[in-house]
C-alpha cells in the first residue's frame, strides 16, 4: 500500500499550509481518527494534483492539529474546498467536533 506522506524533498518546495486545530467529538477515539486519516490521505488527497503532505499531529488536552502542504497557498485552500463534497473526507470531518474547528491559510514567505 502507498502511503501519502510527506517527503523531505516536498518540504523544501511547499508555497501555502492549511492548519486547522480540532477536538474530537463526543465518543470517537483516536485510533478511529486514525483510520479515517489514513483513508483520505489514500483514497482523496494522493490524488490531488500539487498537495505535498498531509499530516495529523497532537497536542496537549486533546486538541489535534491537521497540516496540509501545498505548493501553493491558493492550491491548500482549493484543496480544502473539495473536501465537503468527497464522501471519504466527510466521514473524517464527521469525526471533528465542529465548535472546536479553528481552520486558517498560510503563504510561504522565505
Amino acid at each position: 500500500m502507498a502511503r501519502f506522506t510527506l517527503m523531505k524533498d516536498d518540504a523544501l518546495r511547499f508555497g501555502g499550509v492549511e492548519f486547522a486545530t480540532f477536538r474530537l467529538r463526543e465518543g470517537v477515539d483516536e485510533k478511529t481518527l486514525l483510520e479515517a486519516s489514513e483513508n483520505v490521505d489514500r483514497e482523496f488527497l494522493a490524488h490531488e494534483e500539487g498537495l505535498l503532505g498531509h499530516v495529523l499531529l497532537k497536542g496537549p488536552d486533546g486538541v489535534y492539529a491537521d497540516l496540509a502542504l501545498a505548493d501553493s497557498q491558493a492550491r491548500a485552500e482549493a484543496v480544502c474546498a473539495k473536501w465537503t463534497s468527497n464522501a471519504v473526507a466527510l466521514k473524517y470531518i464527521e469525526l471533528l467536533d465542529e465548535t472546536s474547528v479553528d481552520m486558517t491559510f498560510w503563504e510561504r514567505i522565505r
